[in-house]
């Protein structure tokens, strides 16, 4: 008898350790690049996370003054303080890379790595195929333009605040959800550019939501991860 209790509580010990091991919240971590340098970033994983249940993904590009170097760190700025307000049941695995190079352009090298960092994600975890979102602020805004354009079939809904993108691209992106903001007393970037981009959009036929902030400048993330829809409709929004 006593051996068999032995036995029964050696066998648990794994599964004690795995548990013990798996990490949710804000986790940091590294990326090692090809050339042998590594790159820190972040990934929230839900509290309620099991590795059982597939999980939505939302890819986050932050704005120039996070970049390397810069005095806040991309988790400080955006997503991540929306993320911390309701941290004990927000459902989605964020993705925080961190900008080298001061560009999220889609053929750039920090573009790069934030897919291949997303990649990495995706494999270690078990998130949902279907439910890949992108969005990013300022810098972040003009990246998320940019890599929805260059990946049009990766993401199921996209999310650009302040930025501004290419009106050629709006063929790519028509049929992907999205959800635009800006302020219109931006003087950093202007609000024209998002208005550009809906317009073009609309006029292609998409049918792109879009809110303009009155009298908020260029700080128009806070309000936008704090609108009380936006992270419900963006993880309802599936790919075919």
């Amino acid at each position: 008898m006593v051996r068999r209790l032995l036995v029964a509580m050696f066998a648990l010990v794994p599964s004690v350790a795995l548990a013990a091991d798996a990490k949710t919240g804000f986790v940091d971590k590294t990326f090692k690049n090809a050339n042998g340098t590594e790159s820190p970033y972040v990934v929230f994983v839900p509290h309620a996370y099991d590795g059982k249940t597939e999980v939505p993904v939302i890819l986050f590009l932050h704005g120039a003054g996070e970049t390397k170097g810069g005095t806040k760190k991309p988790v400080e700025v955006g997503i991540g303080p929306a993320v911390k307000k309701q941290e004990k049941t927000f459902p989605a695995i964020v993705v925080i890379p961190q900008s080298e190079k001061r560009t999220w352009k889609a053929d750039s090298e920090d573009g790069k790595r934030a897919l291949a960092i997303l990649a990495e994600v995706q494999k270690e975890f078990k998130t949902d195929a279907k439910r890949t979102y992108l969005t990013g602020l300022s810098m972040g805004g003009f990246g998320t333009w940019s890599l929805a354009a260059a990946h049009p079939d990766k993401w199921a809904a996209i999310a650009p605040i302040c930025g501004g993108g290419n009106v050629k691209d709006v063929e790519k992106i028509k049929d992907i959800p999205c959800w635009c903001f800006h302020g219109d007393k931006d003087f950093a970037v202007k609000v024209e550019l998002s208005r550009t981009m809906i317009d073009a959009l609309k006029a292609a036929g998409g049918t792109p939501k879009y809110t303009e902030y009155p009298g908020v400048g260029h700080n128009s993330w806070d309000a936008a991860y704090g609108e009380k829809e936006f992270f419900p409709w963006l993880l309802e929004q599936k790919k075919k």
